[in-house]
């Protein structure tokens, strides 16, 4: 059992996974209270752990007794306004304009497995033993607002799932203002917060400070995820590292704007906040109805951050993503983009399949500009028929001459935006959000088309499917290349216009999940503008994302070295592409940007065409050994060994689940003159059982390679790189 109960004097719940213990309590007057999450307690009593102290009248009292304020009471979804003074877990609105509402505990039930969310994403169970989930259903009284807190414990997995559902049980309307889907009290502020920034083109580098008094927060208000904030942050403990130390991770499955924020007040306690961004939200919750909040996903790692990483990336990998290819190896591919942009032909992507073919690469992608009269980004996108001048034999000639080939055939859409100028805009021009009497703000040229509607939902799902019902399709890159701005809806009352952002993800993915149901086969790569929407909430429906639009070598280290920090590999989409790099301009090897692009969801993005024999053979080479690593690398277990974020030298690798195979990888930006004698040591092999060096007959002790290192190769000029391959002996 995951969950256990204790009834007596203060009923209690206690959820156990494999190595975390999450206990919380009734108190007397109905509040929540968090009493603990950590490491695995066999048993406890919550009385020795939940303490009261009286304060003064600066912090108002609810209990008769004058020993507990809310003020300072661990809580676990709390209120503002009844005397607690923190940032509430929710809030909502009366129609006599009073914002103050308290839920008390009515009831508790338990469930074998997972129940799914309605119309979010959500991780789920394939076997109801795999998880346990308590529902708590409390009440607000005088409004008869109902809100049931649900808690799922992967027993194995090893985390803990929070969502919220709120229920209008009453007569009268409701606003909710806010509606965060989870919140931890811890009893100190003895953490360091790490998160994950950036911006487009330098997504997710890993940025760490220590708590003070006050709040620090993360969030978005684009309208996605975004790339300058990822939705997730975690609570390190001082000192805490790669693999010691105490580490609490929080990850939002959600697309859109978010929240993840800690405050830290006076008497040094921390609480932590994640759920929907409040800003500019407002939901209208009329009598009957109900709203589910997304959900988060909470794990607890002692081995510090590495640890954690490999309990959401086993999660995640396995319980988030879905379909034919959460299991499958990804095929190595071809991307056309960087080759020729725009300008093409029917031939030129024939003879860069041929080459590709040639070189062992299994799928080819057609990118960007082959519909309506796409000759540049300034037109078209909606008009998603075939652009004949291009293609004049059509879409289904050049999908049959590269399979041919013996290769799939991918394509690129850009499903949720639509050009002013085009034949869709000028025939809906209400179909955008917008606000009337404002401008039309637009991004490379481009509006977002209102998924909120469902009039817009079932023409894309249409005009999609007939795209990809005309010839065998086996791979789709899903774009989004802007932020909202003018964030309204020409069908939404005006009481309704600050739920349109919401109701944008709630459109967008029943989209997706018709579409992905639709097209079991089909293997679904998200991108917004490379990482702008990198989150779990879009990896539910496609396994896999394009990580970065700059696809530099050097900078793709940190980028997908900060990406791994909740993300698995397998969802990391890299590819090789030509130099100078097209985004900084920067001169890299082909063997360094082929050794970076097969630490991911390996392919190219070039004009093969172009490769010299040399480059030819280079590039044989790395497409044969990714095949022989690819299920290691998009399956194994991850270790980061050496951060970019931290000096000149970047590692890490990948072993398996039974330790008998490893694949390692070193890159130096910089040379270094006279440099030392370097070593690098490895992680999560066994440290009993010999391994031999692929390609040598060299064998070394797991514990020799983990405790004294691997010695470095002398490695001669700047953006070098070595792997090595190691299998068990036997």
């Amino acid at each position: 059992m995951a969950i256990h109960i204790n009834k007596e004097q203060q009923l209690s719940f206690h959820l156990q996974s494999a190595g975390t213990s999450y206990i919380l309590q009734i108190h007397p007057m109905g509040f929540l209270s968090h009493v603990y999450w950590g490491k695995r307690l066999n048993s406890a009593d919550p009385s020795q752990i939940l303490t009261y102290a009286q304060r003064c009248s600066f912090h108002p009292n609810p209990d008769v007794n004058d020993v507990m304020t809310l003020d300072t009471l661990p809580q676990e979804y709390p209120a503002y306004g009844t005397s607690d003074f923190r940032q509430p877990a929710y809030q909502v609105q009366l129609e006599n304009g009073s914002t103050i509402s308290e839920l008390l505990y009515e009831s508790h039930s338990i469930k074998q497995g997972k129940p799914a969310l309605e119309g979010l994403p959500s991780t789920y169970v394939e076997q109801e033993e795999e998880a346990q989930t308590l529902e708590i259903v409390t009440v607000d009284k005088v409004t008869g607002l109902k809100v049931i807190l649900s808690y799922t414990v992967f027993e194995q997995l090893d985390s803990i799932t929070r969502s919220v559902r709120f229920v209008n049980e009453g007569q009268e309307n409701l606003n909710i203002l806010r509606a965060l889907s989870a919140n931890v009290d811890f009893y100190h502020k003895d953490f360091d917060l790490l998160h994950l920034a950036g911006a487009w083109a330098k997504e997710r580098s890993v940025e760490r400070r220590p708590l003070t008094t006050g709040t620090q927060s993360i969030e978005s208000r684009r309208g996605s995820s975004s790339h300058q904030h990822n939705p997730f942050i975690a609570l390190m403990s001082k000192g805490a590292g790669e693999e010691h130390g105490e580490v609490y991770g929080f990850s939002l499955v959600y697309s859109g704007n978010f929240l993840a924020s800690v405050e830290v007040d006076a008497y040094d306690t921390s609480r932590v906040s994640m759920g929907l961004n409040p800003f500019d939200f407002n939901w209208l919750l009329e009598p009957g109805q109900s709203f589910q909040t997304p959900e988060a996903v909470m794990v607890y790692s002692d081995q510090g951050l590495g640890g954690m990483s490999r309990k959401y990336h086993k999660l995640y990998r396995t319980r988030l993503c879905r379909g034919l290819y959460r299991d499958e190896v990804r095929p190595v591919l071809v991307n056309n983009w960087e080759a020729t942009y725009f300008d093409f032909t029917a031939e030129k992507i024939e003879s860069i399949a041929e080459s590709g073919r040639e070189l062992g690469i299994e799928l080819f992608v057609l990118d960007d500009g082959w519909f309506g009269k796409r000759d540049s980004d300034n037109s078209s996108l909606g008009d998603w028929i075939v652009d004949r001048k291009k293609l004049p034999n059509g879409l289904e000639d050049l999908v049959e001459r590269v399979r041919n080939l013996e290769m799939q055939f991918g394509l690129w859409f850009e499903p949720e935006m639509v050009s002013p100028d085009s034949e869709l805009y000028r025939a809906h021009p209400d179909w955008c959000l917008h606000v009337p009497d404002r401008r039309r703000t637009e991004g490379r040229n481009q509006l977002i088309l209102d998924f909120s509607r469902q009039d817009v939902c079932d023409y894309i799902t249409e005009a999609l499917t007939k795209v990809l019902s005309s010839a065998p399709i086996t791979y789709v890159k899903w774009d989004m290349n802007r932020n909202m701005t003018e964030i309204g809806s020409a069908l939404l009352p005006a009481e309704r216009q600050r739920e349109t952002a919401h109701r944008y993800m709630l459109g967008l993915y029943r989209v997706l999940e018709d579409i992905t149901s639709k097209f079991p086969h089909i293997l679904f790569e998200s991108c917004s503008g490379g990482g702008g929407r990198f989150d779990p909430g879009m990896l539910y429906y496609m396994p896999q994302t394009w990580t970065s639009d700059n696809t530099d070598a050097v900078s793709r280290l940190k980028i997908q070295y900060g990406t791994s920090i909740v993300y698995p590999i397998s969802s990391m989409g890299a590819h090789v592409s030509a130099v100078p790099n097209h985004q900084v301009h920067r001169m890299t090897s082909l063997e360094m940007r082929g050794n970076v692009a097969m630490s991911g969801n390996f392919g190219y993005e070039l004009d093969l065409t172009k490769f010299t024999d040399e480059e030819k053979q280079t590039v044989k080479a790395q497409v044969q050994m990714y095949k022989e690593i690819r299920s290691l690398v998009q399956q194994g277990d991850f270790y980061r060994l050496l951060s970019p974020f931290e000096g000149n030298q970047t590692a890490w690798m990948f072993v398996s689940e039974d330790q008998n195979e490893a694949f390692a990888a070193y890159f130096r930006v910089l040379a270094e003159p006279n440099d030392a004698i370097r070593r690098v040591r490895l992680k999560g092999l066994h440290p009993e059982k010999l391994y031999k060096l692929h390609g040598t007959e060299q064998v070394y002790s797991g514990s020799q390679l983990m405790y004294a290192g691997l010695v470095l190769p002398q490695l001669h000029g700047d953006y070098q790189s070595a792997v090595w391959r190691f299998e068990a002996a036997e």
